[in-house]
């Protein structure tokens, strides 16, 4: 499951406080910086911004997933991480197809695209799971990106 971040989450990932409603790997080093960044980028708390990805059986806070918001020329960039405990199991490819969609679905967005570096091949298989193909390559680096299908 997929909800959005609060001002008061951030803050506690920020500040070092632990919630009861967090795997107990939770946050990563990606959490914290994304955290970090919700008061230089406001928009990525709001409607096409980042979320906190929920365990169904569970409940716990086990990862994130996030959109770059604005878009450029169409173009919007998505991150994801899941925390250790719980990689393998599918919830980053899910969270990353589940937000893309809805961001395919603005009219200011035509493609939602990740930068890999081609040292990381989970995160490969990861937008490859998601719907994502390969569509540029540069040194150490690979561009996955889903585009919004005509019609």
């Amino acid at each position: 499951m997929l909800r959005p971040w609060t001002t008061a989450e951030a803050g506690a990932v920020l500040g070092g406080a632990r919630s009861v409603e967090w795997a107990d790997d939770f946050p990563a080093e990606g959490d914290r910086v994304v955290a970090g960044l919700f008061a230089q980028f406001p928009a990525w708390l709001g409607d096409y911004g980042h979320r906190l990805v929920i365990e169904r059986d569970s409940g716990l806070v086990v990862g994130s997933v996030g959109l770059f918001w604005p878009p450029s020329e169409g173009a919007l960039e998505i991150g994801y991480g899941v925390v250790g405990s719980r990689r393998g199991r599918g919830y980053a490819a899910e969270a990353a197809r589940a937000l893309t969609e809805f961001a395919l679905t603005s009219p200011d967005v035509s493609t939602v695209f990740a930068d890999v570096e081609l040292s990381n091949p989970a995160s490969v298989r990861v937008l490859e799971k998601a719907g994502f193909r390969c569509s540029a390559s540069g040194e150490g680096q690979v561009r996955y990106s889903l585009t919004r299908s005509a019609g």
